[in-house]
């Protein structure tokens, strides 16, 4: 099943400067929400930070009501995937890839090999099954990742500008297959993203990340007005575009 999110009081300070400061995030089980911000905002260390790889200096991070610490940290990751900006591949072949963190994670031989077939079928990439990921394009390797995290079957999917280094055709076919499958799965999804016209095919829930705090969370036009909703250049990092988003 899907699992609920919430994270409050963060605090995460490098250098005597305040990295992040959330006093609190929640995703509903099945959710997905769109995270948005300038760079240099904290969006990616906010990420880290709920996957567990980074430790905040202050705060609590819960799955389902319970408070995640050092005794129930391996279990929770466990019910993650994440994607990056990168694809991040082993040196290996693509069924491989999607394999190998299963077997990690205990699946049988027989049961990985169910998965990997079935994810590289979903994601378009079946005909790729014996390449060697290092001679992927972009768009092939992204989606030798996506098949990746999604064939663990997680319960909360992680992902980090996962289409920023796409072509268009290749981030909206993308785009496109994951408005099927994220609501098929109901996986609970946070997805980092600078390019405000993807979106809407994931969500319609947004969080604004402004140095380190949300200023902004709700649906998506009332946060950026309707009109920018199709401007993928559309940057709203003045005060003026925050306070006032239909401006």
């Amino acid at each position: 099943m899907p699992i609920t999110l919430t994270a409050s009081r963060l605090k995460l300070e490098r250098s005597g400067k305040l990295i992040l400061d959330i006093d609190r995030l929640a995703l509903a089980s099945g959710e997905t929400l769109a995270l948005v911000g300038p760079n240099g905002a904290g969006k990616s260390t906010l990420l880290q930070v709920l996957a567990f790889l980074i430790q905040p200096d202050t705060g609590a991070i819960e799955l389902d009501g319970e408070p995640i610490s050092n005794g129930n940290r391996l279990t929770a990751i466990r019910r993650m995937a994440l994607v990056f900006q990168e694809a991040l591949l082993l040196d290996t072949t693509v069924q491989q890839n999607i394999e190998i963190p299963l077997r990690i994670r205990g699946v049988s031989r027989h049961d990985a090999q169910i998965r990997s077939v079935e994810w590289m079928h979903r994601l378009g990439i079946s005909p790729l099954a014996r390449k060697q990921a290092k001679k992927l394009s972009g768009g092939e390797a992204q989606r030798a990742s996506i098949a990746r995290a999604l064939a663990l079957q997680p319960q909360l999917l992680l992902m980090d500008e996962p289409f920023s280094a796409l072509d268009y055709p290749t981030r909206k076919g993308l785009l496109i297959e994951l408005s099927r499958i994220l609501p098929e799965t109901g996986i609970t999804t946070l997805f980092v993203t600078h390019d405000f016209s993807e979106i809407p095919f994931l969500t319609r829930r947004v969080a604004v990340l402004f140095e380190g705090r949300i200023i902004r969370e709700g649906d998506i036009q009332e946060i950026l007005g309707e009109a920018a909703v199709s401007l993928s250049t559309w940057a709203p990092w003045d005060n003026a575009a925050i306070s006032n988003p239909s401006a």
